[in-house]
């Protein structure tokens, strides 16, 4: 689709509050990836927009033309997204998507929820030839994941179902292959965020 000239971006809360701030300002909704910023001190804390819901198999995702939350479709597999997934705010990777972060999360938010969250490890992965590496990320406001700093802190047997789910969630899909190339660790994370923010404003700045 067609990008114009960005205006400033702004953080979640300052998002909220400028679409509340004024009762007879005609409606304005935020985009999601474009007016967030990445996050409120990327690479180290970044901003998560939930599509995928832990335990589910409809593959949401946002529409940044509408902007919202559109069912993209329902997985074929009988898999279920292992966490919370979705996408970084003003960043853009080689695949030409959004950079996609899985958040760990002990219960499913919703479509569109906002995440602030500490990358802590980095998955590789190929998607039909194509580079499509995911960022695994903590929520920075869950004491329950407080000790997860690092690729070497997260359970081995959480790492194997991320790992499972994403080399077999497209199996049933006609001509669609999948090919994960293991884990990597959290400065891997954060250089990969800085070349995706460096890509968003090569291309949309």
């Amino acid at each position: 689709m067609a990008h114009s000239a960005n205006p400033p971006s702004i953080s979640a809360s300052a998002a909220i509050e400028s679409r509340f701030s004024s009762p007879v300002a005609a409606p304005v909704m935020t985009n999601l990836w474009e007016d967030l910023e990445t996050g409120p001190n990327a690479p180290e804390e970044i901003y998560a927009v939930v599509e995928c819901l832990k335990g589910e198999r409809n593959k949401y995702e946002y529409d940044k033309d509408i902007p919202g939350v559109v069912l993209d479709r329902v997985l074929h597999s009988n898999v279920h997204y292992p966490s919370d997934y979705g996408f970084i705010p003003q960043s853009y990777y080689d695949d030409e998507d959004p950079f996609d972060v899985l958040v760990l999360v002990e219960d499913q938010t919703f479509p569109g929820c906002v995440i602030e969250a500490r990358p802590v490890a980095l998955m590789k992965m190929d998607d039909d030839g194509e580079q499509d590496d995911k960022v695994i990320a903590v929520p920075s406001e869950d004491p329950r994941y407080d000790h997860i700093e690092d690729l070497e802190d997260i359970p081995q047997q959480q790492l194997d179902e991320i790992e499972e789910f994403f080399e077999t969630y497209k199996n049933l899909e006609a001509g669609k292959e999948v090919e994960t190339l293991g884990f990597e660790n959290r400065q891997a994370a954060y250089d990969a965020i800085e070349h995706a923010q460096e890509l968003y404003a090569e291309h949309f700045g």
